[in-house]
């Protein structure tokens, strides 16, 4: 059995993370780039007030994200990485416990070999 919380003590904020979601998307505004798929890496952080989470129902399922991100990049070509991170926050916001969302979308091929990656991140906090 857990011990109690003390009542002087609350969670005031559980910040829930993927990292290093890799997903294939039609993405790109240069001509060598459409009708092709190309990696992306997405990190998402959403603040969900959760204190005394204790069952998944709590809380938020991390495979939403997962499912979040693997539609939109499946719903067709987007020549935007901003455009991709903003569609994913704005998803993860459709959760109405979500207050706060934080989408990194690297895109590994965009300046290779000269870069590891090139990317964005957009942070969407519900009003």
């Amino acid at each position: 059995m857990a011990p109690a919380i003390p009542a002087a003590i609350r969670t005031a904020m559980t910040r829930v993370f993927v990292t290093g979601l890799k997903v294939q998307a039609e993405i790109g505004v240069y001509k060598h780039e459409i009708g092709r798929v190309q990696p992306l890496v997405v990190d998402v952080e959403l603040d969900v007030p959760t204190a005394g989470a204790d069952r998944l129902s709590d809380t938020l399922n991390y495979e939403t994200i997962l499912a979040a991100a693997r539609a939109i990049a499946g719903g067709g070509h987007i020549e935007l990485v901003e455009t991709f991170a903003e569609r994913l926050a704005h998803a993860c916001l459709a959760d109405r416990r979500v207050t706060k969302a934080r989408v990194r979308v690297e895109k590994p091929l965009a300046l290779a070999p000269d870069a590891v990656a090139a990317g964005v991140e957009i942070t969407l906090v519900r009003d």
